[in-house]
């Protein structure tokens, strides 16, 4: 909620105060706004039911709406918890698990937190995931993280394909075990719905900046040749040393825009070929994957 909005005419508020204008109405009245301040250093003119009119300031109001979730919010639940201590998975992606990291590179921990079954079941509902930007850590609870990997999410397909696992619990050891259900003709979709956007997003940038994060360029060509190895070999490669020096070039803009281009072109080509005779299956395993949540899910009551 944001208190610096102005709340606009028509919106339905609840007091927060004892009031006494043209009628008494106690805390908790509801009334609805007919006149906005132009700021929040005014008040607003509030109608009640019975007619009366009362002028409030934002601090003596909230939204209707808003004030029947109050009781149902989480961060106070959720306060007597450190739901990292449910991360039953920790894994190094990105550029260290690439093998294109430098003396500049960020070390990138992804991985899957497993909430006890009371946290799960309660009103309050858990994050789908946990982010600690500062350590440039990522975990999304179980449901979610199968969830993205029955939609070819390249991100956590490479967590299931990582050789660099800093923790697995035994529950986690039996999914690594099962990672191929997740790889199916999907990939293709989604890779290249990454491809394009990024694609389309340098574009932009030559055009109007006239440079491009070369970065970022890289790891469009690194997605695509992941995806050709995808659908070839039924394997998500994430090191990609066969590639490095030329990789590696372009993230320091030692090749031109129109090499980096060309063999985008050259790579989609790939692309369409392999997916034209991939045995990828057209769906991933739905099943097992549900199978696997629930035993996940039975594990922790």
């Amino acid at each position: 909620m944001n208190p610096n909005l102005i709340l606009p005419v028509g919106t339905q508020v609840v007091t927060r105060v004892d009031i006494q204008d043209e009628a008494v109405h106690t805390r908790g009245s509801v009334g609805v706004i007919i006149k906005s301040p132009q700021d929040n250093s005014h008040a607003y003119r509030v109608e009640f039911p019975d007619g009366s009119v009362a002028s409030l300031r934002r601090s003596e109001l909230t939204i209707r709406k808003e004030s029947q979730k109050e009781g149902l919010q989480p961060a106070a639940y959720l306060s007597d918890f450190d739901l990292y201590d449910y991360v039953i998975y920790r894994c190094i992606v990105g550029s260290k698990a690439y093998g294109l990291d430098d003396a500049n590179s960020d070390i990138d921990r992804r991985g899957i937190y497993l909430p006890p079954a009371d946290m799960h079941w309660s009103l309050y509902g858990l994050p789908e995931q946990l982010d600690n930007k500062d350590t440039e850590e990522c975990y999304w609870e179980l449901q979610k993280f199968l969830t993205l990997a029955l939609k070819a999410n390249p991100n956590v397909l490479e967590c299931l394909y990582t050789p660099l696992v800093e923790k697995a619990m035994p529950l986690v050891e039996e999914l690594l075990a099962i990672r191929s259900i997740f790889l199916s003709q999907l990939v293709y979709q989604t890779y290249n719905g990454y491809v394009m956007s990024q694609f389309k997003k340098l574009e932009q940038d030559i055009r109007t900046k006239g440079d491009i994060k070369w970065k970022h360029a890289m790891h469009l060509i690194r997605v695509l040749l992941s995806g050709i190895e995808v659908l070839n070999e039924g394997f998500v490669p994430v090191r990609v040393e066969e590639h490095r020096q030329q990789l590696m070039s372009i993230r320091y803009g030692e090749v031109s825009w129109e090499e980096v281009n060309a063999w985008r072109l050259s790579l989609h080509k790939q692309f369409d070929d392999a997916f034209a005779v991939t045995s990828l299956p057209e769906r991933p395993d739905y099943e097992k994957a549900n199978a696997f949540l629930i035993k996940a899910r039975r594990s922790m009551v």
